[in-house]
């Protein structure tokens, strides 16, 4: 089953065309990895799905669903079931971790009981229940980042994106990450679609690689073919 359909999309910043008639289907549970160098139009790729912008033409759909077309966002980031890793975290200082992790749940308006569970359930799937009260600045650089993805996961998202999660990472424990990641898909399930431009992690965690070139895909390969 399809779960993403991006069929003949464009979309330019200030004239300058970011993406060029680019087309990408994710299937139910495939992790999807767009590799490519700055500004080949990976990131934006994500934020077209996320529905954080427009294409300017062409059309995105989720689950069957329309969602964005020739300009217009017609479904909200909120109503898309779409959970976003960025690059920088973006999480919450002023918050603890569990306040991170609990803050889409309300923004949602699940009870606080449920809102509870899931977070400490979320918490313990990625080894961080134990800094539940712990504000960002008291976390390394891995704790911060496994937070992040709690926080993306708790929604439940029928898709995940991820935009360079681990490019702050030593090799170490970029390594370590991304078992930790393919672990997490293994047990959850969802559809991933992963921006980087680091080949060592595309062939480790794609079950596809689309790589990308000027806002182009050059090329579709299967990681050991």
């Amino acid at each position: 089953m399809k779960v993403v359909i991006m069929d003949s999309v464009s979309t330019a910043y200030n004239g300058t065309k970011a993406l060029n008639n680019v087309s990408i289907e994710i299937e139910a549970g495939e992790r999807i990895v767009i590799l490519g160098p700055s500004g080949c139009g990976k990131t934006t790729t994500l934020r077209l799905i996320a529905g954080f912008m427009a294409p300017d033409t062409g059309s995105i759909s989720i689950d069957g669903t329309l969602v964005s077309g020739d300009g217009r966002i017609i479904v909200p980031p909120e109503q898309r079931n779409v959970g976003m890793v960025f690059q920088d975290l973006a999480l919450w200082p002023h918050l603890t971790v569990r306040g991170n992790i609990e803050f889409g749940l309300k923004a949602r308006g699940v009870p606080a009981g449920e809102r509870t569970k899931r977070t400490m359930a979320i918490l313990e799937l990625v080894g961080m229940a134990e800094y539940a009260d712990r504000r960002p600045v008291e976390l390394s650089g891995g704790q911060q980042q496994r937070v992040a993805l709690a926080r993306a996961l708790v929604l439940e998202p029928r898709v995940l994106l991820m935009d360079e999660p681990l490019s702050s990472l030593d090799q170490e424990l970029n390594v370590r990450l991304r078992k930790e990641i393919l672990k997490l898909h293994e047990k959850l399930g969802f559809s991933m679609a992963y921006v980087t431009h680091n080949q060592d992690e595309a062939f480790d965690i794609a079950t596809r690689i689309i790589f990308m070139k000027h806002g182009r895909i050059e090329a579709i390969k299967t990681p050991g073919n």
